[in-house]
């Protein structure tokens, strides 16, 4: 079994992309099955869609300030003049 990420993990069980992407999966079996329209399936498309661009943005977002970030671990000393 593959080693289990838990950088990212996190993120993907907190935006539930399981869920999502398993319901992708059915609405795709349903059209297949002609459970629902094409159209009903072309709008779970755009909200899936629309939800992974939501994803992508925070995951931009988390990623900026990660670099911006300073590090915090060395505590440094404010320097003056001794008076």
């Amino acid at each position: 079994m593959a080693e289990r990420d838990y950088v990212s993990t996190p993120v993907a069980d907190s935006l539930g992309l399981r869920n999502v992407i398993l319901g992708l999966a059915e609405d795709l079996q349903q059209l297949r099955d002609g459970r629902i329209s094409p159209s009903d399936a072309l709008a779970r498309a755009a909200l899936a869609k629309q939800m992974f661009n939501g994803v992508r943005l925070y995951m931009q977002a988390v990623k900026t300030l990660e670099a911006a970030a300073r590090d915090v671990s060395q505590p440094k000393a404010i320097e003056g003049d001794g008076e």
